[in-house]
């Protein structure tokens, strides 16, 4: 899979001082499917591109005193992705791919940060999270033996690392 960098949001709700519920929203990110040897051997590289909407709801541990400027916090989730916009790629339609589909998955998702409150309403923010993103996808084969169709196991599993500006209301 290639790298991708998009525009997140976050909108969590404290169920006590403690703990939080947090939704991770961003816009669609688009990565490069690559391929290695066995029967796909002649399009041995890029598969083609893929795009998809990761949301990711969250339990979120708050362990410091409410009042504390600095609040660092983990927490855990699970994440449904829309996959969609499929396409191979130039040199696998060259060697005879086509219809390339990949199916929309759930995961796990965990995450580690920290707020640091700037004033009473706004904060500054820093995460990093590993989402668990793995599907399993089709393609037709048209130039090893026609009319065949592979199945491919895709997985996208990012890091992602946020920065951000935040409001408290």
């Amino acid at each position: 899979m290639s790298s991708d960098t998009q525009l997140g949001l976050n909108f969590a709700y404290m169920l006590t001082h403690h703990v939080g519920i947090e939704l991770l929203a961003a816009t669609p990110f688009e990565h490069d499917v690559k391929i290695k040897g066995t029967a796909l051997s002649p399009a041995n590289g890029k598969l083609g591109t893929l795009k998809h909407l990761p949301p990711t709801l969250s339990v979120v541990y708050y362990p410091l005193d409410n009042t504390s400027a600095f609040q660092p916090y983990v927490g855990a989730g699970i994440n449904y992705t829309w996959i969609y916009d499929e396409h191979v790629g130039s040199r696998a339609q060259g060697a005879g791919f086509s219809n390339f589909k990949a199916e929309n998955s759930w995961g796990w998702a965990a995450q580690i940060g920290a707020d640091y409150m700037i004033n009473d309403k706004w904060m500054i923010n820093a995460q990093a999270r590993y989402i668990d993103i793995s599907t399993k996808a089709t393609v037709e084969n048209n130039g090893v033996a026609p009319g065949t169709r592979a199945k491919v196991n895709v997985d996208v599993d990012p890091m992602v690392y946020m920065v951000g500006i935040g409001y408290k209301f």
